[in-house]
């Protein structure tokens, strides 16, 4: 079935949670452990219907986030999806006493009842109203970004659209673009400090009213951290500022004399990698879904399938429409067993990264659909930004069909900018940390929190007004993320330090890399994270050697890239 064709109908609240209550009443007085199973899969078979109405309200709501009927449905499940949560609950605390947990276990995995045990410490009902104007104002900021029209050169532009100006080879206009977006965003500066200030203070609220100091306890645990601490994560970062933060500036510092630049740079110059400008992938939007589809039958018989059981149901919107909500992402629709890609194409390297990015999510996805219970079909955040970002360095051997001459530049740039994202990332981690510490800062304390870690973790980058917005240290309220899923993005340097194993493998022997990456997908979400890199062979990134070694082989192999003949 095509995506346009999937039926959607607004679940009846009272209905759901009636038959949740039952559901939970039935485990409770099964007398044998064939009735528990069957209440037990039933549940699935339900949970699954439901997420499938959800993900098609929001797919069809980010689509067009204009539509009225869309808007109003992703209003009602952002309002009901806190009051369905409460007897989810019930229903995990009876899953967690039952007497026939052990058995459970043994047949479908004790991810789940860890996974329990994880979320019973985020909820009560006590916070349904929190999480409800969570959900508004998450909503707000999504749409606030959504309805962005950008005047430039005698046009008008979402911000995705912008994206091309921001990486023109043309100095001057490069830079105007990028004034032009910062402008927008001081012109709606209010609006997005009040809209973050006020989701600080709540999900503080939400935090406090569970028993803990702050949000960022919970925090974790709604990001379902099962195998790290916080402790763990601050290691990591250290280590980022050890080993990747030379090496990223270093890759800079050749950046500048490659371009004529005296170093450190500005937010416009160091987009931009060579002065004939960055790799653009070669052709249409269509050629580079058909470049994708080669990639994707030659890598191998699995991945041929998934892709064209993504074109036959046309589950990817890849164009950058207007009223389109910002970014990318890759969700799975349960009841039809397959996943969908939502992105935004603007003309640049990003949208073959999203072909490969996104759809390595997919095909994960894809690959353990049949998996029961559905919450074993992903793992962790982090463990599924390992598929994505491990499969942009596969489609790296296929770079000439997607990038035709600027095939040597896109490989350097890959890999350069894969390491130049890490010390990003983590400091968009570190940011969070401490925000839910001191929520009472102001808006103003914020973004000088950010003007500073900015000169920690980017030295790179010269702080010196010459844009609006971002050089003011106020860049980060671009960052979808930080307002709709806190603490969600050092997962990304985890993953990407994982990935950057897999670029070594792939570099000796591509089909024993494909071998490793399968050995660590065909686990789905059976296991923690730590486990899935150990039952695959894979370093775990929180062993600071991890680190050190992917860094040292990385920077060898961008020391001695060849770019001669690229200017």
């Amino acid at each position: 079935m095509k995506f346009k064709e999937m039926p959607y109908t607004r679940p009846d609240l009272k209905q759901v949670t009636d038959r949740m209550e039952e559901m939970t009443k039935a485990l409770a007085e099964a007398s044998s452990y064939e009735e528990a199973r069957a209440v037990f899969l039933k549940w699935d078979e339900e949970e699954r219907h439901l997420d499938t109405m959800q993900e098609l309200a929001t797919i069809r709501h980010t689509i067009d986030t204009r539509d009225p009927f869309y808007d109003a449905e992703d209003t009602w499940w952002n309002n009901a999806s806190p009051q369905i949560q409460e007897y989810a609950q019930k229903w995990l605390d009876e899953l967690l006493k039952s007497p026939y947990r052990q058995q459970l276990s043994e047949e479908f995995g004790d991810l789940v009842f860890i996974n329990a045990e994880i979320a019973r410490k985020c909820f009560s009902p006590e916070i349904i109203a929190d999480l409800q104007k969570e959900n508004e104002l998450t909503q707000a900021y999504q749409k606030l970004i959504a309805s962005a029209q950008i005047p430039f050169e005698g046009g008008v532009y979402t911000i995705s659209q912008m994206s091309p100006f921001k990486n023109d080879s043309d100095d001057a206009r490069r830079l105007a673009a990028w004034q032009a977006e910062g402008g927008w965003y001081k012109e709606h500066q209010a609006e997005l400090d009040r809209i973050y200030d006020e989701l600080v203070r709540v999900r503080t609220a939400m935090g406090r009213k569970l028993g803990y100091t702050d949000y960022t306890e919970l925090g974790y645990y709604r990001m379902g951290r099962n195998c790290y601490t916080k402790e763990d994560v601050a290691k990591f970062r250290e280590a980022v500022r050890k080993y990747v933060v030379p090496v990223t500036d270093a890759i800079y510092r050749r950046q500048a004399e490659r371009l004529g630049k005296t170093y450190p740079m500005s937010f416009a110059d160091n987009v931009l990698e060579f002065r004939s400008g960055n790799p653009k992938p070669q052709g249409t939007a269509d050629d580079i879904v058909a470049a994708g589809t080669k990639f994707y039958d030659e890598l191998s018989p699995e991945t041929g399938k998934f892709f064209h059981t993504m074109l036959d149901g046309e589950l990817m919107d890849l164009l950058s429409t207007e009223g389109k909500a910002a970014g990318g992402y890759c969700t799975s629709i349960p009841d039809y067993n397959v996943p969908f890609i939502f992105a935004n194409f603007n003309g640049t390297q990003g949208d073959v990264e999203v072909v490969t990015h996104e759809a390595g999510h997919a095909f994960a996805a894809w690959y353990n659909r049949d998996r029961v219970p559905m919450e074993t079909v992903w793992p962790s955040m982090e463990g599924c930004e390992v598929h994505s970002m491990s499969m942009e360095f596969f489609g790296e051997e296929w770079a000439e069909d997607f990038f035709g001459k600027d095939a040597r530049k896109f490989r350097y740039s890959h890999l350069s900018g894969a390491l130049t994202f890490i010390p990003y990332g983590t400091m968009v981690d570190h940011f969070q940390h401490i925000v839910y510490e001191k929520p009472e800062m102001t808006p103003r304390q914020r973004h000088d929190v950010w003007k500073e870690l900015l000169g920690i973790y980017m030295p790179w980058m010269k702080l010196d007004g010459e844009i609006p917005f971002y050089s003011e240290g106020e860049g980060w309220q671009r960052q979808l993320h930080i307002y709709n899923s806190p603490f969600y993005y050092i997962d990304y340097c985890l993953a990407q330090t994982v990935s950057l194993e897999f670029w070594a493998m792939i570099r000796e022997d591509l089909k024993k890399a494909w071998a490793y990456y399968m050995a660590y997908t065909e686990q789905g979400g059976s296991r923690v994270f730590t486990e899935l890199l150990k039952n695959a062979g894979l370093e775990s990134p929180f062993d600071e050697a991890c680190l050190k070694g992917v860094c040292e082989k990385a920077s060898k192999y961008l020391d001695e890239y060849d770019l001669d003949g690229i200017a």
